[in-house]
């Protein structure tokens, strides 16, 4: 069999595509795995240069290809898509990924570590929650102000209309609809604690690192926000992002 020195692989969650060619850029190899084939298909191979979008999973197969002893690069998505010549199928885009990862012009994204794989999730987590606690905090201010009662902007105004809720002497509201509202106000509570036990631990983490206690030495810049901005994918995200209340207490879970 021809010696493979190049291949594209295309991710997929069950079954990814391999495109592999030989020196002189000849298919040698154009076939479809199953993830539980993946691994093994690479072990019997020589070391090559293996080329892979960039995406969620794709750290995760760099590690492992690469101790097979094979050279791993990961390229943006958007980089790639030049090199796909018609249509788009999985057998396609593999062709394409083999061809892009060759070209002395492409820009290679690093391969994370599992460190800094969960560094992100930390932060993911965090965010997602944080948009679900706007989208109730938002609920409970639409249906309040349906009944003329409103409030300011920010944890003190939250905490009036959430007084309100719990204050049952308060005839402005029916019993059906402070019944559906203190369901939204206890979410917003248990989602704020949930909050606060990720920064917590991302505080911890930012301490116990050697760049993040640097980071926090510039104004404006909390031991979050520090370990934002060390956390790949999450840097923009962590300037624009404005510490948000963590609940409807006194208490803070920004920087």
């Amino acid at each position: 069999m021809t010696t493979i020195t190049t291949i594209g692989l295309d991710l997929a969650k069950k079954v990814l595509q391999v495109h592999g060619v030989d020196a002189e850029g000849k298919v040698v190899v154009a076939r479809k795995l199953r993830r539980k084939e993946v691994l093994a298909f690479f072990a019997t191979l020589p070391p090559c240069l293996v080329g892979m979008e960039a995406c969620g999973s794709a750290h995760y197969w760099a590690r492992e290809i690469a101790r097979l002893g094979h050279t791993v690069q990961l390229m943006p998505p958007k980089y790639v898509k030049a090199y796909v010549k018609r249509g788009k199928t999985d057998a396609i885009d593999a062709a394409a990924i083999c061809e892009a990862v060759t070209r002395p012009s492409m820009s290679f994204v690093p391969v994370k570590g599992p460190e800094q794989q969960g560094l992100s999730m930390l932060h993911g987590a965090r965010s997602q929650l944080i948009g679900q606690r706007t989208q109730l905090i938002n609920g409970v201010r639409g249906h309040l102000s349906e009944l003329g009662i409103i409030a300011a902007r920010g944890l003190l105004g939250l905490a009036e209309l959430a007084a309100i809720v719990r204050d049952e002497s308060d005839r402005r509201l029916a019993v059906t609809a402070r019944a559906a509202l203190m369901v939204l106000v206890r979410q917003i509570e248990a989602v704020s604690a949930e909050i606060a036990t990720l920064d917590s631990t991302l505080r911890k983490e930012n301490k116990a690192s050697e760049l993040g206690p640097r980071l926090e030495t510039i104004p404006s810049i909390g031991p979050v926000i520090a370990s934002a901005l060390r956390a790949p994918g999450h840097r923009r995200q962590a300037v624009q992002e404005r510490p948000p209340p963590v609940g409807l207490d006194r208490h803070r879970a920004g920087e």
